[in-house]
């Protein structure tokens, strides 16, 4: 912790380190791969995320997971081109509401790709979110990527303007 030179990123460090204690971990379980994919020594997989006051993790004995959280912020919407078919959401009512959708996208993307980790890997080409209601809190999603094709559920939920999204690979998905 000492090499690290602003406090916001101490206290990322501490308050997972606090989650991983909730979860029964210690820092010695938690260790990262060459792609920067955090791994737990027996065998569990997690997922970690923090921005600006609020950090999370996720665990889980059986599937590959990822978690996001993300701001919610207008600037989603001049970079929405760069990760996702803009088009299929001009259906929505209002710039608030196209914005939390494509936050709730953008989420899923990065849970997604905290999964798959491979480089090279494309928010625009390989990954595609089914549409979806706020009201579902849930929707799926699927990767294709050098020809093998795999299935996600993809869950969400928003607070104090901010959105966490998590994903889960579906079984024999």
């Amino acid at each position: 912790m000492e090499g690290m030179k602003s406090e916001a990123h101490r206290r990322a460090f501490l308050s997972i380190r606090h989650l991983l204690a909730l979860a029964g971990y210690v820092d010695h379980d938690l260790y990262y791969d060459d792609f920067g994919k955090p791994h737990l020594k027996d065998g569990n997989h997690i997922s970690i995320t923090h921005s600006h006051n609020f950090t999370g993790i996720i665990v889980s004995e059986t599937d590959e997971v990822g978690i996001d959280i993300e701001m919610q912020r207008d600037k989603i919407l001049r970079i929405a081109h760069k990760f996702t078919p803009i088009q299929e959401y001009k259906t929505l009512a209002n710039s608030e509401a196209l914005m939390r959708k494509l936050t709730i996208v953008w989420g899923a993307k990065e849970s997604l790709y905290k999964i798959y980790a491979q480089q090279g890997l494309s928010f625009l080409r390989h990954i595609d979110v089914m549409d979806f209601s706020f009201d579902d809190t849930r929707t799926v999603a699927e990767i294709l990527y050098k020809g093998e094709k795999t299935h996600y559920e993809i869950d969400f939920l928003e607070f104090e303007g901010f959105t966490c999204v998590y994903a889960l690979k579906l079984m024999g998905g």
